[in-house]
Protein backbone atom coordinates (compact mmCIF):
# COMPACT_ATOMS: atom_id res chain seq x y z
CA UNK A 1 0.00 0.00 0.00
CA UNK A 2 1.48 3.41 -1.17
CA UNK A 3 1.96 6.19 1.91
CA UNK A 4 -0.06 9.37 2.51
CA UNK A 5 2.37 11.83 -0.19
CA UNK A 6 3.08 14.76 1.97
CA UNK A 7 1.95 17.39 -0.62
CA UNK A 8 -1.57 16.24 -1.05
CA UNK A 9 -2.12 18.19 2.16
CA UNK A 10 -1.60 21.79 1.64
CA UNK A 11 -0.19 24.13 3.94
CA UNK A 12 -0.10 27.80 4.72
CA UNK A 13 2.65 29.38 2.48
CA UNK A 14 3.72 32.82 3.90
CA UNK A 15 6.70 33.04 1.48
CA UNK A 16 4.76 32.18 -2.02
CA UNK A 17 3.19 34.94 -3.32
CA UNK A 18 5.81 37.39 -1.59
CA UNK A 19 8.38 35.57 -3.35
CA UNK A 20 6.50 35.80 -7.15
CA UNK A 21 6.50 39.30 -6.90
CA UNK A 22 10.19 39.49 -6.11
CA UNK A 23 10.89 36.71 -9.03
CA UNK A 24 9.04 39.20 -11.02
CA UNK A 25 10.22 42.21 -9.80
CA UNK A 26 13.93 41.64 -9.45
CA UNK A 27 13.65 39.57 -13.14
CA UNK A 28 12.56 43.14 -14.74
CA UNK A 29 14.83 45.35 -12.94
CA UNK A 30 18.04 43.21 -14.08
CA UNK A 31 16.70 42.78 -17.76
CA UNK A 32 15.96 47.26 -17.32
CA UNK A 33 19.08 47.89 -16.26
CA UNK A 34 20.81 45.85 -18.99
CA UNK A 35 18.59 47.27 -22.25
CA UNK A 36 19.17 50.99 -20.64
CA UNK A 37 20.23 54.03 -22.87
CA UNK A 38 22.57 55.36 -20.20
CA UNK A 39 23.04 58.48 -22.67
CA UNK A 40 19.21 58.74 -22.39
CA UNK A 41 18.41 61.24 -19.38
CA UNK A 42 14.82 60.08 -18.96
CA UNK A 43 15.57 56.58 -19.52
CA UNK A 44 18.33 56.33 -17.00
CA UNK A 45 16.28 58.08 -14.72
CA UNK A 46 13.68 55.55 -15.14
CA UNK A 47 15.74 53.19 -14.66
CA UNK A 48 17.65 53.91 -11.51
CA UNK A 49 14.39 55.19 -10.02
CA UNK A 50 13.09 51.34 -10.24
CA UNK A 51 16.12 49.86 -9.50
CA UNK A 52 16.34 51.98 -6.02
CA UNK A 53 12.56 50.79 -5.21
CA UNK A 54 13.59 46.80 -5.76
CA UNK A 55 17.14 47.73 -3.26
CA UNK A 56 14.29 49.41 -0.65
CA UNK A 57 12.08 46.65 -1.12
CA UNK A 58 14.44 44.21 -0.77
CA UNK A 59 16.04 45.62 2.33
CA UNK A 60 12.15 45.82 3.97
CA UNK A 61 11.75 42.48 3.00
CA UNK A 62 14.37 41.48 4.72
CA UNK A 63 13.76 43.54 8.06
CA UNK A 64 10.11 42.19 7.69
CA UNK A 65 11.30 38.28 7.78
CA UNK A 66 13.90 38.80 10.51
CA UNK A 67 11.09 40.12 13.07
CA UNK A 68 8.11 37.99 12.32
CA UNK A 69 9.43 35.05 10.44
CA UNK A 70 12.95 33.73 11.71
CA UNK A 71 12.15 35.04 15.40
CA UNK A 72 8.62 32.62 15.15
CA UNK A 73 11.40 29.68 13.89
CA UNK A 74 13.72 30.46 16.91
CA UNK A 75 10.68 30.48 19.35
CA UNK A 76 10.20 27.05 19.50
CA UNK A 77 13.19 26.00 17.36
CA UNK A 78 16.54 27.82 18.51
CA UNK A 79 19.21 28.30 15.38
CA UNK A 80 16.90 26.84 12.49
CA UNK A 81 17.24 30.27 10.88
CA UNK A 82 20.65 30.17 10.71
CA UNK A 83 21.85 29.84 7.01
CA UNK A 84 18.83 32.20 6.04
CA UNK A 85 19.38 35.08 8.44
CA UNK A 86 23.53 35.06 7.65
CA UNK A 87 22.56 34.90 3.87
CA UNK A 88 20.28 38.06 5.02
CA UNK A 89 23.37 39.98 6.61
CA UNK A 90 24.80 38.93 3.13
CA UNK A 91 22.01 41.10 1.37
CA UNK A 92 21.74 43.65 2.94
CA UNK A 93 25.30 44.64 3.16
CA UNK A 94 24.90 44.36 -1.14
CA UNK A 95 21.81 46.23 -1.17
CA UNK A 96 23.39 48.83 0.32
CA UNK A 97 26.39 48.64 -2.57
CA UNK A 98 23.34 49.01 -5.01
CA UNK A 99 21.69 51.81 -3.51
CA UNK A 100 25.05 53.86 -3.26
CA UNK A 101 25.68 53.03 -6.99
CA UNK A 102 22.46 54.02 -7.95
CA UNK A 103 22.97 57.33 -6.46
CA UNK A 104 26.60 57.21 -8.40
CA UNK A 105 24.70 56.77 -11.71
CA UNK A 106 22.23 59.24 -11.47
CA UNK A 107 25.16 61.82 -10.22
CA UNK A 108 27.69 61.01 -13.10
CA UNK A 109 27.80 62.73 -15.88
CA UNK A 110 26.95 61.13 -19.18
CA UNK A 111 29.97 59.70 -20.91
CA UNK A 112 31.17 57.95 -17.69
CA UNK A 113 27.64 56.51 -17.07
CA UNK A 114 27.87 53.67 -18.95
CA UNK A 115 30.85 51.92 -17.59
CA UNK A 116 29.35 51.90 -14.07
CA UNK A 117 25.84 50.86 -15.66
CA UNK A 118 27.61 47.65 -16.93
CA UNK A 119 29.53 46.71 -13.53
CA UNK A 120 26.05 47.03 -11.45
CA UNK A 121 24.17 44.84 -14.36
CA UNK A 122 26.84 41.96 -13.98
CA UNK A 123 26.47 42.08 -10.13
CA UNK A 124 22.81 42.90 -10.42
CA UNK A 125 22.47 39.43 -12.47
CA UNK A 126 24.68 37.54 -9.69
CA UNK A 127 22.25 39.27 -7.00
CA UNK A 128 18.96 38.13 -8.33
CA UNK A 129 20.58 34.43 -8.87
CA UNK A 130 21.72 34.57 -5.43
CA UNK A 131 18.08 35.46 -4.08
CA UNK A 132 16.26 32.81 -6.24
CA UNK A 133 18.25 30.13 -4.76
CA UNK A 134 17.60 31.61 -1.22
CA UNK A 135 13.98 31.68 -1.58
CA UNK A 136 13.95 28.42 -2.91
CA UNK A 137 15.70 27.45 0.53
CA UNK A 138 13.39 29.49 2.11
CA UNK A 139 10.32 28.05 0.78
CA UNK A 140 11.69 24.46 1.60
CA UNK A 141 13.58 24.54 4.71
CA UNK A 142 12.09 27.73 6.54
CA UNK A 143 8.52 26.39 5.29
CA UNK A 144 9.53 22.70 7.08
CA UNK A 145 10.62 24.29 10.37
CA UNK A 146 7.74 26.37 10.30
CA UNK A 147 5.14 23.99 9.50
CA UNK A 148 6.66 21.85 12.32
CA UNK A 149 6.41 23.56 14.98
CA UNK A 150 3.52 25.78 14.01
CA UNK A 151 -0.46 25.35 13.14
CA UNK A 152 -1.79 26.96 10.11
CA UNK A 153 -3.80 29.14 12.78
CA UNK A 154 -0.71 30.35 13.92
CA UNK A 155 0.86 31.06 11.16
CA UNK A 156 -1.86 33.16 9.47
CA UNK A 157 -1.91 34.92 12.68
CA UNK A 158 1.71 35.79 12.33
CA UNK A 159 1.86 36.51 8.45
CA UNK A 160 -1.05 39.19 9.50
CA UNK A 161 0.85 40.82 11.69
CA UNK A 162 3.43 40.92 9.52
CA UNK A 163 1.51 42.80 6.99
CA UNK A 164 -0.50 44.72 9.17
CA UNK A 165 3.26 46.18 9.80
CA UNK A 166 3.76 47.40 6.40
CA UNK A 167 3.32 51.01 5.54
CA UNK A 168 0.95 52.02 2.71
CA UNK A 169 3.50 52.93 0.52
CA UNK A 170 5.44 50.30 0.62
CA UNK A 171 2.02 48.05 0.54
CA UNK A 172 1.22 49.53 -2.76
CA UNK A 173 4.97 48.10 -4.27
CA UNK A 174 4.76 44.98 -3.12
CA UNK A 175 1.02 44.11 -4.48
CA UNK A 176 2.40 46.30 -7.78
CA UNK A 177 4.63 43.16 -8.28
CA UNK A 178 2.93 40.49 -6.29
CA UNK A 179 -0.48 40.72 -7.53
CA UNK A 180 -0.04 40.03 -11.34
CA UNK A 181 2.58 37.17 -11.15
CA UNK A 182 0.28 35.84 -8.75
CA UNK A 183 -1.92 32.47 -10.84
CA UNK A 184 -5.83 33.75 -10.73
CA UNK A 185 -6.90 31.64 -7.93
CA UNK A 186 -4.34 33.42 -5.48
CA UNK A 187 -5.10 36.94 -7.03
CA UNK A 188 -8.92 36.42 -6.05
CA UNK A 189 -7.83 35.39 -2.77
CA UNK A 190 -5.89 37.78 -1.88
CA UNK A 191 -8.20 41.20 -3.33
CA UNK A 192 -10.90 38.92 -1.87
CA UNK A 193 -9.89 39.22 1.46
CA UNK A 194 -8.14 42.94 1.17
CA UNK A 195 -11.97 43.76 0.23
CA UNK A 196 -13.34 41.96 3.17
CA UNK A 197 -10.63 44.15 5.16
CA UNK A 198 -9.58 47.57 3.82
CA UNK A 199 -11.66 50.65 2.82
CA UNK A 200 -13.48 50.77 -0.72
CA UNK A 201 -11.82 53.13 -1.93
CA UNK A 202 -8.19 51.19 -1.04
CA UNK A 203 -9.53 48.45 -2.85
CA UNK A 204 -10.86 50.19 -6.15
CA UNK A 205 -7.41 52.09 -5.50
CA UNK A 206 -6.18 48.86 -6.14
CA UNK A 207 -7.85 47.52 -8.86
CA UNK A 208 -7.15 50.64 -10.65
CA UNK A 209 -3.60 49.81 -10.07
CA UNK A 210 -3.74 46.32 -11.54
CA UNK A 211 -5.92 46.90 -14.59
CA UNK A 212 -3.71 47.58 -16.98
CA UNK A 213 -1.07 45.14 -15.73
CA UNK A 214 -3.12 41.92 -16.47
CA UNK A 215 -4.38 40.79 -19.85
CA UNK A 216 -8.23 40.83 -20.58
CA UNK A 217 -8.60 37.08 -19.49
CA UNK A 218 -6.69 37.34 -16.11
CA UNK A 219 -8.53 40.41 -15.66
CA UNK A 220 -12.81 38.99 -16.55
CA UNK A 221 -11.73 35.50 -14.15
CA UNK A 222 -10.88 37.96 -11.66
CA UNK A 223 -14.30 40.13 -11.96
CA UNK A 224 -16.34 36.88 -12.43
CA UNK A 225 -14.34 35.75 -9.14
CA UNK A 226 -15.04 38.99 -7.28
CA UNK A 227 -18.75 39.04 -8.48
CA UNK A 228 -18.14 42.33 -9.85
CA UNK A 229 -20.77 43.11 -12.61
CA UNK A 230 -20.32 41.94 -16.28
CA UNK A 231 -20.20 46.07 -17.53
CA UNK A 232 -17.14 46.64 -15.26
CA UNK A 233 -15.72 43.12 -17.06
CA UNK A 234 -15.92 44.60 -20.26
CA UNK A 235 -13.66 47.72 -19.86
CA UNK A 236 -10.75 46.28 -19.33
CA UNK A 237 -7.11 46.23 -21.43
CA UNK A 238 -6.81 44.24 -24.26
Amino acid sequence: MMGKDSRAVARFDMYALVHKGLRAFMSDTVSLVGRTDWSDERDALAATAQLRKLMETCFKHLQHENEFIHAAMEARRPGSSGDTALDHAEHIMAVKAFLADTQELELLPVPLRQPLASEVYKRLAVFVGENFEHMAHEEAHNNGVLWAAYSDAELIDIHDRLVASIPPQEMGIVMRWMLPYANAQERAMLLGDIRSKAPAEAFDAMLDMLRPLVSRGDWSKLMKALGIPATTMNAVPA
